[in-house]
């Protein structure tokens, strides 16, 4: 008979107790990873027929899942014979089964897994309120659990506040670091102590789990900082009888993003935020529109809008032209912001209307998680910062941002040079 080897550090008993929420969060070093890729594997050989979830914000593949290291610990368990590991998913003899998927490329899919008992959401920090408001309600199997482990980044991710500093009833809530692990190794005791030499900030976030100030080569850290003393960060009542524009990213096999505002007077009331990934213009974006009902005014689309593909007999333009004729409760116009070389100038022209913006905490919570990670890249081995942000999930809604920026300095002819258009 084989035996097992299983081996718990004290801080993670409470992954045993049956409750809704199960959440660990901390610094690097702490095993969290580990302790819950153990308990999931536990739960599945002594429960038959469980079926779990294993998800994060980002996977668009296997290799970014936790896949690999639960077969690590399969093995390291003693437990192989009970498994039966293939590409995509880990089953167990008794019926029980793992699957893996992505949330953000993913997540109006995840509504067909109602069916599951344990959802686990590792590496949660980068986790959206979209995902969040989607998956939670669909884990909803008499007995189901979620489990939530991360390393926070912001005090203001949706994560962080959810299960943090608003910890749901029925939640087990953890904070553990490395010096509650036994069996923290030495290799990564002497990378603690050389980080903590040389960057105390660094350590502290990623070694005791305390949030960050601002990420690193943030681009508008400033602004939004600003933003939050002033309280421009809150409740924003839609001004009756003021059209709704709404201001683009468009993506193509990543995301799009569209931001909604009012110009109230001088105040941009910046109202509403939505983004989604893999979905064809017309037949997703379009009856998105219809389905906010927002009296709209100007659609304003970045200048690859014109573009044709061959996914698509009509432009992204075209489209909306043809939507805003067929249903004039879409809007009245549809605008291309011109086309710039120089991404700081539209950087410049956001920090310039950054003061006039006033945010609606709970509708452009995404959007403004999107502007809180828009940075620079940063050189590892220099440390030297790029004049270009970096292209990641978080940029589309930025450069959405931009567009409202870059809009807002068109004159009504739309017909500028771009030394008129940035010349302010």
């Amino acid at each position: 008979m084989t035996t097992l080897k299983i081996t718990f550090p004290p801080v993670f008993k409470f992954l045993g107790k049956k409750c809704r929420y199960k959440v660990a969060y901390g610094g690097r070093g702490s095993g969290k990873s580990w302790a819950f890729a153990q308990q999931a594997i536990l739960e599945a050989y002594s429960r038959p027929n469980t079926l779990i979830l294993c998800t994060r914000e980002i996977q668009k593949s296997i290799q970014e899942s936790v896949h690999r290291l639960l077969v690590e610990r399969i093995e390291s368990m003693g437990m192989k014979d009970y498994f039966e590991i293939q590409k995509t998913t880990i089953k167990c003899l008794n019926g029980s089964q793992f699957i893996f998927e992505g949330l953000k490329h993913n997540i109006f899919n995840i509504k067909s897994y109602e069916g599951v008992d344990i959802v686990w959401i590792e590496e949660a920090q980068t986790v959206s309120e979209l995902s969040w408001s989607v998956l939670i309600p669909t884990i909803r199997k008499e007995g189901s659990e979620i489990w939530v482990s991360f390393n926070p980044d912001l005090e203001e991710d949706p994560t962080y506040k959810r299960f943090v500093l608003n910890a749901p009833p029925e939640a087990e809530v953890h904070k553990v670091n490395y010096s509650e692990n036994p069996y923290f190794p030495d290799v990564l005791h002497k990378e603690m102590e050389l980080e903590k030499f040389r960057n105390p900030v660094a350590y502290r976030n990623t070694w005791l789990g305390e949030c960050k100030q601002a990420v690193e080569g943030a681009v508008f850290a400033n602004e939004l900082e600003l933003a939050k003393e002033e309280r421009r960060v809150t409740r924003v009542p839609i001004e009756a009888g003021v059209p709704i524009n709404t201001y683009w990213d468009l993506g193509r096999s990543d995301n799009t993003a569209v931001w909604f505002a009012q110009l109230v007077g001088m105040e941009w009331r910046v109202i509403d935020y939505y983004e989604a990934n893999g979905h064809q213009f017309a037949e997703h974006f379009i009856p998105m529109l219809d389905e906010k009902a927002y009296r709209y005014g100007t659609h304003f689309l970045p200048h690859d809008a014109t573009h044709k593909h061959i996914s698509a007999p009509n432009s992204v333009f075209e489209q909306m032209k043809n939507a805003l004729r067929d249903n004039s409760d879409l809007g009245d116009d549809v605008k291309i912001v011109p086309r710039i070389e120089k991404k700081n100038l539209a950087i410049d022209a956001a920090r310039g209307i950054f003061p006039r913006c006033v945010f609606d905490a709970k509708a452009t919570v995404d959007g403004l998680q999107c502007l809180r990670r828009y940075r620079y890249e940063i050189d590892m081995q220099t440390g030297k910062t790029s004049k270009s942000p970096k292209h990641d999930i978080y940029s589309h809604g930025a450069d959405a941002f931009l567009t409202l920026a870059q809009a807002a300095m068109i004159k009504p002819s739309n017909k500028i040079s771009l030394k008129e258009f940035y010349a302010t």
